[in-house]
């Protein structure tokens, strides 16, 4: 292959997408990250940071859902750059919001809390899907997955940077930061291009319908085809958001001595899925296939899961060992991503793109609800491996029933 087409990967709007999905990432980690000492700081006790905790991070998820609907559509109608400097408008201005929760007054600071998550999860739901979509659109297709995976890669690594920060800070100048980075980057986004495929479908195909969430369900085959692009996801949320997010947990429940840090857990979590992102890439181009990449990142992530859960782990240093191999087996999310985005056409791609990880991020809502529900009868650990074992078997029925989609051509429509 010529060299030239390689050249795009550091275009300005490359850059950018993985510069925004960096701070997206930030912003969305940094209330798992500071969520005990923030909680703490309000003077809640040990079991009111653990409920008042999951029902802040479920506002945040419920307010992910509801952005990736909206923004999708958006992104179909207006343009994947209208997203750009929308979303990170919102969960910039929300995220300085959360840093003044102390100080709140006019109502009780723990529902102001949850309702700020609520806004930056509507505003954080549209960074990745439409980054995803843009970058998919405009690099060559022999390509595209170095592409997302540089955007993912380096997008990941603001969970690292979030736990440096909060270290180095208290958890209010960690929001902080995040809101101002974000607003900053606008000035970069200025810069940026429009998609030529979705430009060219606007200005010559006004009959085509864009931005019809209900397409996805007007009949039983688009139906199960969206829902098994939902399905493949759930993994990813399951490590994230029930065995970092409440590692402190299971660390008691595996009668580990020192407490276990949630904040550290995630960071190494991400920092291992900015590296098995950054490598899921060249994988799927070595094997000319995305379904074989993911299926092999997913096995090593499923076991792994095990071994964290029933492994008799004793110290703290193998946990975060575990959490970090953990996290570079999932990192499969820049080639998911970029597998929805070409299985739908321009005119429902940012809707589809942008919609699922959202509703896959939602779905930790019933998740974490059913974790808190047979953990009374199951255990902490036992309660997490029968959630695990459903959520892993949905992922790898929808695979092996996914459309191979490497090197699809991107420039077609949807009826």
């Amino acid at each position: 292959m010529p060299q030239r087409p390689y050249v795009t990967l550091f275009s300005l709007p490359v850059i950018v997408s993985a510069l925004g999905f960096f701070v997206d990432v930030y912003d969305m980690l940094i209330f798992s990250i500071v969520r005990v000492p923030s909680l703490q700081s309000l003077a809640l006790s040990k079991a009111e940071v653990s409920s008042v905790g999951a029902f802040i991070l479920n506002c945040q998820q419920a307010g992910l859902l509801v952005g990736g609907i909206l923004w999708g559509i958006i992104g179909d109608r207006r343009g994947r750059m209208s997203v750009l400097f929308g979303s990170i408008i919102m969960y910039s201005l929300a995220n300085i919001a959360c840093g003044f929760v102390p100080v709140v007054r006019f109502m009780a600071p723990t529902d102001y809390y949850a309702l700020m998550r609520f806004v930056a999860g509507v505003g954080l739901s549209g960074e990745i899907g439409a980054a995803m979509v843009l970058v998919s659109e405009i690099l060559p297709k022999a390509i595209r997955g170095f592409g997302t995976s540089v955007v993912a890669g380096t997008g990941y690594l603001g969970a690292g940077m979030a736990y440096i920060v909060n270290s180095l800070f208290d958890w209010q100048t960690a929001f902080f930061v995040g809101g101002v980075m974000g607003l900053l980057l606008l000035l970069l986004r200025v810069s940026v291009f429009e998609s030529g495929l979705f430009t060219n479908l606007k200005q010559e195909r006004h009959e085509v319908d864009r931005g019809n969430f209900g397409h996805f369900f007007s009949s039983t085959k688009q139906a199960v085809k969206y829902l098994r692009c939902v399905a493949l996801g759930l993994p990813t949320w399951f490590v994230v958001g029930i065995l970092a997010t409440f590692a402190n947990e299971f660390g008691e429940a595996m009668a580990i001595g020192t407490t276990i840090d949630p904040g550290r857990c995630v960071m190494l979590l991400y920092v291992g899925l900015a590296v098995g992102d950054l490598l899921s890439g060249p994988i799927s181009q070595w094997l000319h296939s995305r379904k074989r990449a993911v299926a092999g990142l997913l096995l090593t992530s499923v076991t792994l899961c095990a071994i964290y859960l029933f492994g008799g782990l004793k110290t703290p240093g193998t946990l975060y060992a575990v959490m970090a191999l953990l996290g570079f087996c999932t990192g499969y999310i820049a080639m998911y991503l970029t597998m929805v985005a070409e299985q739908y056409g321009t005119n429902l791609r940012a809707t589809a793109t942008t919609s699922v990880p959202s509703i896959v991020r939602g779905m930790l809502i019933p998740m974490t609800m059913a974790f808190k529900a047979m953990k009374p009868g199951l255990g902490t650990l036992g309660a997490a491996g029968v959630l695990g074992v459903v959520i892993f078997a949905l992922a790898f029925w929808s695979l092996s029933r996914m459309e191979e989609t490497f090197a699809k051509d991107l420039d077609f429509v949807e009826a």
